[in-house]
């Protein structure tokens, strides 16, 4: 484990050490603030929650989080740098892990850097803050299913653009996979996948959280989304580490 962790610890002082983590830092807190207060409407509810706020994580959460992952393996197969780092005494997983694990690190400071949120929504009315609080974790748990997506995506290709894109794609899936016209076309079509989309779909799952509702259930459907996803990104690796 100490390995993994060392691996993370380099990895995420790489993100600072560059000015990638300032933009998608900026980038996110702009998004998120302008879509809260204008598209949300968060003045005009004259209701003391971040419902507005959680509403849009995700789609924020869909379109950046892949601009991370999409360099992750991309470009250690583009330099010629993945051998060097399957050649170090650390095994493949373990790579994989402390890639992932420095990504969601860095993703929950981002959004921890969101807290004014939550000052002026407690300084505005009395909220339910562990209802805020569930919904912080269920963005947490999305944040961590796109990234293991997107790190699966990149090791499919060297080209980051094309990473970035199968990213996009394959959350924007999970995303909308609960979305009525999806299902309702689905289940008059291929009934047995419209079911299996419902069962896998990302939203209702960060919908729970955002009711502060934190079930057993939902925190079995994220780590297995996540660990399933890590593992192929760990078979993907092994796979096209020589390409």
């Amino acid at each position: 484990m100490s390995t993994t962790l060392t691996i993370a610890e380099r990895e995420l002082r790489g993100y600072f050490a560059t000015p990638v983590a300032t933009v998608f830092i900026v980038i996110f807190l702009v998004l998120q603030g302008a879509l809260t207060f204008n598209l949300g409407g968060f003045f005009d509810r004259s209701i003391a929650d971040l419902n507005p706020f959680f509403t849009f994580l995700p789609w924020v959460f869909l379109l950046l989080i892949p601009a991370i992952t999409m360099r992750l393996w991309a470009e250690e197969r583009r330099l010629g740098t993945i051998e060097l780092l399957l050649t170090l005494p650390v095994t493949q997983g373990q790579a994989v892990l402390g890639k992932f694990l420095a990504a969601w690190a860095f993703c929950a400071i981002a959004l921890l850097l969101t807290f004014p949120f939550v000052i002026a929504v407690n300084i505005l009315g009395s909220p339910d803050n562990g209802v805020i609080f569930a919904g912080y974790l269920g963005g947490l748990l999305v944040a961590g299913a796109f990234l293991s997506v997107g790190a699966a995506m990149s090791a499919l290709t060297r080209n980051q653009v094309i990473a970035f894109v199968l990213g996009v794609a394959v959350c924007f899936v999970f995303a909308v996979a609960s979305n009525p016209i999806v299902n309702d076309f689905l289940s008059h079509t291929v009934p047995a996948l419209g079911e299996f989309t419902r069962r896998v779909a990302i939203i209702d799952r960060f919908n729970d959280f955002t009711r502060g509702i934190i079930a057993l259930r939902d925190l079995i459907y994220f780590a297995t989304f996540i660990g399933f996803f890590l593992f192929l990104n760990t078979v993907l690796v092994d796979q096209r580490k020589a390409d």
